[in-house]
């Protein structure tokens, strides 16, 4: 048997209102890639700031190369061996690699740190693991791919022996996927160990030795990746079999429902964030938009929404230009707007769940006549959507913010989805939810499309784009890179358009 470097045993923590690691054992050996995999809000990261330092455990004990770690801090964790990468990095875009590389560091009794010998080592380092990084360059000339080799870099750099990752692939193309996979299995050559977070399972049949998964906060499991498949890991995260791929028909577009010309927009920022985009989307038919985050979809959805002012350009919905309306206006012409940010745009928290119901439409008939609400109309009504999309509660009375992010979900998709729109802008629709509510919101989704509505769908998760979309149009920097027929697509030509590169005509 494999060496185990680490062992958390009975770990438990506690927010309020919330048990987030309930009884945690973990053991991961020495030299494998560990995938921590679960849903967001199963505890996977809580789990590993406790190991870093960031979090106190409330009862439990973690074991690193047979020590019991008491009273644990970062300082303590890296001084130990412990390296970890988040998935927002910790980097200052202003300092060179080097500079962030010793930021915090101290050698000795002697403050000064030789920044040349960092810089020596720092290429030292690059050519032995096969990270090669120009310890000079300023991190905001960097990729997001090169970022976040310095990120790991700068664990090695402090002497880790055993790196976290988390959710490491959620800002890469495919082909930084495929790089960053190649430099890990070096890496567990060399000796070190990884435990790998992530909710992605075909990147976790890719990559791991091992997998642990968790479920509201407990262990359900730990598997051998050669002996399970991804029907067999998203029974255990969601508790039942469930349907990993869509059965949809070939889409039959109708007329024009939306076009979008030489569309700008800036940002919060004042910059330029859409930059002269132009696209088309017909009834009966779902297009999608890939792209890493931040590359101007959030400020594209707002523009065509709504909720944020269009610089030039214009916004043709059903042959009327509707550049710069309102929201009302919109929604009252048919439009429907799942967004990204559910709790921020989606919900209000500490309403009930029927009064979420009825947002859009509370000052109509039949919920409001002559100015009064009818209250017997909305709880019909809420009560008739709660069972048609299964959400899962004990009244619908009870605060939206007190269900389940997939419940959450649900509600802003029963609100949307009943009101029959022609034209369904859905951003990032099952982002934090586990593979039984996707499976169920993508079976509405395709619906709303064979019922004619015209769907507009923009998530950062490929693999989402290429099961759902019709055609697809990637997004860089605000611009369109080129428009792929889904049957056309691969995953090759999406990655280099999603890293800048025009479509090969």
């Amino acid at each position: 048997m494999s060496e185990i470097i680490l062992e958390m045993k009975g770990v438990r923590k506690e927010f309020p209102g919330l048990v987030a690691n309930d009884n945690v054992n973990l053991q991961v050996k020495k030299g494998e890639i560990h995938v921590l995999l679960g849903e967001n809000g199963a505890g996977k990261s809580t789990l590993m700031n406790i190991l870093y330092g960031l979090y106190a455990a409330d009862g439990g004990e973690v074991i690193f190369k047979g020590n019991v770690i008491h009273d644990n801090t970062p300082k303590k964790a890296i001084g130990m061996g412990v390296g970890m990468v988040h998935q927002h990095f910790m980097l200052i875009p202003a300092l060179t690699v080097v500079e962030n590389m010793i930021l915090g560091m101290q050698e000795g009794p002697n403050p000064v740190i030789n920044k040349k010998e960092a810089a020596n080592k720092i290429l030292e380092l690059g050519k032995k693991f096969g990270l090669k990084v120009d310890p000079y360059a300023k991190v905001w000339q960097l990729s997001v791919g090169e970022q976040q080799r310095v990120e790991i870099l700068k664990a090695l750099f402090r002497g880790a022996e055993l790196l976290i990752l988390d959710e490491p692939t959620a800002v890469l193309t495919p082909q930084e996927t495929q790089e960053l996979f190649t430099l890990l299995r070096g890496l567990t050559k060399q000796g070190l160990t990884i435990i790998f977070i992530t909710h992605k399972l075909n990147e976790v049949m890719e990559i791991s030795d091992r997998i642990t998964i968790l479920q509201r906060g407990k262990v359900v499991g730990t598997v051998n990746t050669k002996d399970t498949n991804k029907q067999d890991l998203a029974r255990m995260m969601v508790g039942r079999d469930v349907v990993l791929s869509v059965d949809k028909a070939p889409a039959n577009p109708g007329a024009k429902v939306l076009e979008v010309k030489d569309l700008e927009v800036k940002n919060d920022k004042n910059l330029v964030a859409v930059n002269k985009l132009s696209f088309e989307i017909r009834a009966g038919e779902i297009f999608g938009i890939a792209g890493v985050d931040g590359n101007g979809q959030s400020e594209l959805v707002e523009a065509l929404t709504g909720l944020r002012v269009v610089e030039s350009g214009e916004v043709i919905y059903n042959n009327e230009n509707v550049t710069n309306k309102p929201p009302r206006y919109l929604i009252e012409k048919g439009m429907a707007h799942i967004p990204e940010d559910r709790h921020l745009r989606g919900l209000v928290l500490n309403m009930s769940v029927k009064e979420n119901m009825v947002l859009e439409d509370f000052y109509r008939e039949p919920f409001t006549v002559n100015h009064f609400m009818k209250f017997d109309k909305i709880d019909a009504y809420s009560k008739e959507l709660i069972k048609e999309y299964d959400i899962r509660l004990s009244s619908d009375d009870i605060p939206v913010g007190n269900l389940s992010g997939g419940n959450q979900q649900k509600v802003v998709l029963a609100r949307m989805l009943q009101r029959n729109p022609n034209l369904l802008i859905v951003m990032h629709p099952t982002r934090g939810l586990d593979v039984g509510a996707i499976e169920f919101i993508h079976k509405r989704i395709i619906r709303a499309r064979d019922n004619g509505s015209a769907v507009l769908l923009i998530s950062t998760e490929l693999e989402e784009v290429l099961t759902l979309s019709d055609r697809i149009g990637v997004i860089y920097e605000g611009q369109l890179m080129g428009i792929v027929n889904q049957k056309d697509a691969n995953t090759n030509e999406l990655g280099l358009m999603m890293a800048g590169s025009h479509k090969a005509s």
